[in-house]
């Protein structure tokens, strides 16, 4: 018996974009793609309608932008939360960042290679967050600023430092820093397994939900600062 294919709603308002990635997915054995949206109030009633494994979202769309879009899919509070690949191009959206604050499990760039697209989804549809290290830091570098801690945010980083071990945190500052698990498992002289298992453990302690989310903890609170 095989798997059950990841089921795609692709949600794109470029026609010509829509069904390129539609043309892309389809042709994995392991995709299909379920349903399209043009618009972000239409991806909305589609991902709720036909609950795909992973919606992949533009941002700039019209009637609901995607970072609205995204909120309402895969936001706090959601009781059965998407898991949303955004795509967006990074040197025209300044509003990017705002989506993996959202809900985002996962943000590629529209000039992304194929193979990289397919790639993302399959990690998303795995339950893993997927931001690419070098878009990380290249996100960090252009939005970080409007995660500058403020006063509130001392309690909140007292107690993560309370709650995970001085690795953890360690782990968790690498991470924020856009590192991959097999850079952060060098840097720190561990394995790649034992980095897992401290993602694991971080996630799990935090409440977290995915990798996408630490990284925005770990600005808001302070625990790390953008240079």
């Amino acid at each position: 018996m095989t798997d059950a294919p990841i089921r795609v709603l692709v949600c794109e308002d470029q026609a010509l974009v829509r069904a390129g990635y539609t043309t892309i997915f389809s042709a994995q054995p392991d995709m299909e793609v379920v349903g399209e949206a043009a618009d972000g109030r239409q991806a909305v009633e589609e991902a709720l309608r036909l609950r795909p494994d992973v919606v992949v979202m533009d941002i700039r769309m019209p009637i609901l932008d995607g970072i609205e879009a995204t909120r309402r899919l895969a936001g706090r509070g959601v009781e059965r939360p998407a898991k949303v690949l955004v795509v967006t191009t990074f040197n025209v959206d300044e509003h990017a960042y705002e989506a993996l604050r959202a809900g985002a499990s996962g943000f590629l760039l529209k000039d992304a290679q194929p193979a990289e697209l397919i790639a993302s989804v399959r990690t998303i549809a795995a339950g893993d967050a997927l931001v690419a290290p070098a878009v990380t830091r290249n996100l960090i570098g252009h939005f970080a600023e409007r995660l500058r801690p403020t006063d509130t945010a001392r309690p909140a980083l007292d107690q993560i430092r309370q709650t995970l071990t001085r690795r953890e945190l360690e782990v968790l500052e690498q991470i924020a820093t856009g590192l991959s698990n097999a850079e952060i498992a060098e840097k720190l002289s561990i394995t790649v397994e034992t980095v897992k298992t401290y993602v694991s453990r971080i996630l799990t302690k935090l409440d977290l939900r995915d990798r996408v989310q630490a990284v925005v903890l770990a600005y808001r609170v302070g625990l790390v600062v953008a240079e």
